[in-house]
């Protein structure tokens, strides 16, 4: 997918991101398409997550940034905001 097909915001913002990861965080865009990334993070230390490594797909919608992106954890993990497929099951980050 060609860059001149995603709006200026979701292009300086992927290019942000690899240039400036955040620490335990790593995402890259799919060659195929640039608003769907891998993401790794690693589980924050003195945490029950400590030494985890979850891998997650991000998506993001047409109507970003007005609607939130589309995360789903690829890893089992177990957690009150997270359904058994993968997804974050948060009402703020769906209807509100």
């Amino acid at each position: 997918m060609a860059n001149s097909n995603l709006p200026r915001r979701i292009i300086k913002e992927t290019q942000r991101l690899l240039s400036e990861p955040a620490p335990g965080i790593s995402a890259s865009p799919s060659e195929d398409n640039m608003r769907y990334f891998n993401v790794m993070i690693l589980g924050p230390t003195q945490s029950p997550y400590e030494g985890g490594v979850f891998k997650l797909e991000l998506f993001l919608p047409e109507e970003y940034p007005m609607a939130a992106p589309k995360v789903r954890f690829l890893t089992k993990i177990y957690h009150p905001n997270i359904d058994k497929l993968g997804r974050i099951c948060l009402d703020i980050l769906k209807d509100k």
